[in-house]
């Protein structure tokens, strides 16, 4: 093979993945653990979680924000360096267009400076921009690398595509199931359709709706 198509190809799959890169809506994850889909295992290993801890966890599911996992974790008499401690191992992701300041701060390493960065850079369609706008805070490439994780985009019911979807897939959103079921009743019209047609494939674990229903939004014309 000749230097110039190695050169070439190479150059194809580089575009390749600055696309799939471009398209994930959930920041890439470094480990962070996610509570409502996690096994008890995963979550008893990690700092501070007690028997106790992860069953108030598992009574609470689906938790829809971080500062309900903050309001657990303090229930079960886990102080702040504590939960800041834990919530660098697991977190409820906080949604970059929607979530509140409260939200936001409970993240490891947030401060209000870069939370405001977060706010004007609203509303987000993709993470790229993202490392110049908290550039400007003089947060590193690593730690908007770091931050991102923790955060997600949330995904337009009737635009999505394989990439976007793809990148919810740790966290059980955008597996096969999903992607299936989300395709076949476009276009969407309301979220109401969307409690009433997914609602069909949930009718054992009812409250599962809530939690895929916080990563969605249908684009109003």
């Amino acid at each position: 093979m000749t230097s110039f198509r190695i050169t070439a190809l190479a150059g194809v799959a580089m575009l390749a993945l600055s696309a799939s890169a471009a398209s994930a809506q959930l920041g890439r994850q470094q480990g962070l653990v996610e509570p409502n889909v996690a096994p008890d295992s995963a979550i008893l290993a990690l700092p501070h979680v007690t028997p106790a801890l992860l069953d108030a966890i598992k009574a609470s599911r689906p938790i829809l924000s971080a500062t309900v996992l903050d309001s657990i974790a303090t229930a079960s008499s886990l102080d702040k360096a504590q939960r800041t401690t834990l919530y660098g191992k697991m977190f409820v992701h906080v949604d970059l267009n929607r979530g509140t300041d409260a939200e936001l701060l409970l993240i490891p390493g947030m401060n209000q400076a870069r939370v405001d960065a977060i706010k004007a850079g609203r509303p987000w369609k993709s993470f790229e921009q993202l490392q110049a706008q908290l550039g400007k805070t003089a947060a590193t490439p690593a730690e908007v690398a770091r931050l991102e994780q923790y955060l997600f985009i949330p995904i337009e019911l009737n635009t999505w595509t394989d990439p976007i979807m793809d990148s919810f897939a740790s966290i059980n959103v955008g597996t096969p199931r999903w992607k299936r079921e989300f395709a076949e009743y476009r276009p969407w019209t309301s979220m109401e359709q969307f409690d009433r047609e997914i609602s069909k494939y949930l009718r054992s674990r009812p409250q599962e709706l809530k939690r895929l229903a916080r990563y969605v939004y249908i684009e109003k014309k």
